[in-house]
């Protein structure tokens, strides 16, 4: 594993659509009679790939989440905790967007190997991050963990060519013959200076833009199918139900 890894969780959004007395990446998973939230998963998936330093981006609200997690003591490894700010023109009932809270750790992550997961999607195996890194070339700019799509309007799909290059995301569409959408990913340096340069220059907000354009410039995109990859996403009451079906002790 290279040496300069760190984790990326984004974990800034209000959750308005389930509206939870709490942050919904605390939301309960319980089995064997214990409690862990839903947003564990996706840290253990990180430190499972030997990430020693993890970055959950945050906004003011989210007392709860630093109190749960602490320092990362309990879980292995050394969290650090961005606040992504309202930006002037933003919308005050929601979050600037998951490219804005990416960008929020500029200062953390900038000349570092990236490994970036929601915190509300459970992805299975727990050696994703691993695969993705085991994978990927000296010279692929950004590697995206690919599930298959069972649900193409919740979906990032993914056009590859028969070399695993990625050429188009196509988010969220109504139908799509492809097979796979991306749901994790890891970044070099390269890739942070693009995320950086489209919010803070070109005010871009749009993430699946963003990554197209970096794709149209020239970077390398590679795409890796994760073997018996299965994932599950906690975004609306329909998506607990599946979380409750799937992941809860009977």
């Amino acid at each position: 594993m290279p040496d300069d890894l760190i984790g990326l969780i984004p974990a800034a959004g209000k959750g308005l659509r389930l509206g939870l007395p709490y942050p919904k990446e605390l939301y309960p998973i319980i089995r064997d009679n214990r409690y862990k939230p839903v947003s564990q998963y996706i840290l253990e998936n990180l430190t499972f790939a030997e990430v020693q330093h993890i970055i959950f981006v945050i906004n003011d609200t989210k007392h709860q989440l630093i109190g749960y997690f602490g320092d990362g003591h309990r879980f292995g490894c050394h969290i650090s905790y961005v606040v992504q700010e309202q930006r002037d023109g933003d919308d005050k009932s929601t979050s600037p967007g998951l490219g804005h809270a990416l960008d929020s750790a500029y200062h953390l992550m900038r000349g570092k190997t990236v490994c970036f997961g929601m915190p509300d999607t459970i992805m299975a195996p727990s050696d994703v991050f691993c695969q993705i890194l085991q994978v990927w070339q000296p010279v692929d700019d950004l590697a995206l963990g690919l599930f298959p799509i069972t649900r193409p309007e919740k979906s990032a799909a993914v056009r590859m060519d028969e070399d695993a290059r990625v050429l188009e995301i196509i988010d969220k569409p109504k139908s799509t013959d492809l097979p796979y959408g991306w749901a994790c990913m890891a970044w070099r340096p390269a890739f942070t200076e693009h995320l950086n340069t489209c919010i803070r220059k070109r005010g871009l907000a749009d993430f699946a833009e963003l990554m197209n354009l970096a794709i149209q410039s020239g970077m390398n995109v590679r795409g890796v199918p994760i073997r018996d990859g299965s994932y599950v996403d906690l975004g609306t009451y329909e998506d607990i139900a599946v979380l409750e079906q799937e992941y809860r002790a009977p």
